[in-house]
């Protein structure tokens, strides 16, 4: 199936100076267009073994200059972050003829800042994370169902943080805006870290 680019042009002209409200501004677009989970990213990091991988997770929030999200600290991504924190991150919104681009360095937030958000999660997806040993193996459907059980006969209140569930944060070298063009001659833009200043440089598609 050919495809024809027909959305816009990205000049440098009309970014903001800090790519972090630019991306800001592109999320809203998102959210406006009525984008599907416009928060979902493509998650990348690198196992001991060199061996890449990648995933969807939801971004939950720009916070002093970094993106944040939340997840098992036992799960495959965390325990490769653990390993090597340079990660990417790619939002791919294909129907806005957009994807944006973040490659950078993953760390944990504060303890604080993961139970504030953990008391704004659903009460179900507060079970589901306890229940699930994310990314091990488990035999049946029917196991994790009667762990989820058990965790939501264990807290018929309140149920707490688990030691093993927390927030990272990625904080960017470069950010990527691409935008697809007419004839295949995309817009790349990309934000550089430079010292303590942003550099802007136009790739070739």
């Amino acid at each position: 199936m050919r495809r024809r680019y027909t959305a816009g042009r990205l000049l440098e002209r009309d970014l903001a100076p800090d790519p972090l409200d630019e991306f800001r501004a592109w999320l809203h677009d998102a959210v406006t267009m009525g984008i599907t989970e416009p928060n979902a990213m493509i998650l990348g990091t690198v196992g001991p073994d060199g061996q890449p991988s990648s995933r969807s997770v939801l971004l939950k929030g720009i916070d002093d200059g970094a993106f944040v999200f939340f997840t098992n600290t036992g799960s495959r991504k965390a325990t490769e972050i653990a390993g090597n924190p340079r990660v990417s991150l790619c939002f791919p919104w294909i129907a806005m003829e957009r994807q944006v681009l973040v490659c950078g360095t993953a760390s944990t937030v504060s303890r604080a800042a993961t139970l504030a958000y953990w008391r704004t999660r659903p009460r179900e997806s507060q079970i589901g994370a306890w229940a699930s040993r994310q990314s091990a193996v488990i035999a049946t459907r029917e196991e994790l169902e009667a762990a989820a059980a058990e965790v939501a006969e264990r807290y018929p209140g309140e149920v707490p943080l688990p030691e093993f569930w927390s927030g990272y944060r990625v904080e960017p070298e470069t950010v990527e805006f691409w935008q697809g063009g007419i004839a295949r001659l995309h817009d790349r833009l990309r934000y550089r870290r430079a010292a303590e200043k942003w550099v802007v440089e136009r790739l070739a598609p």
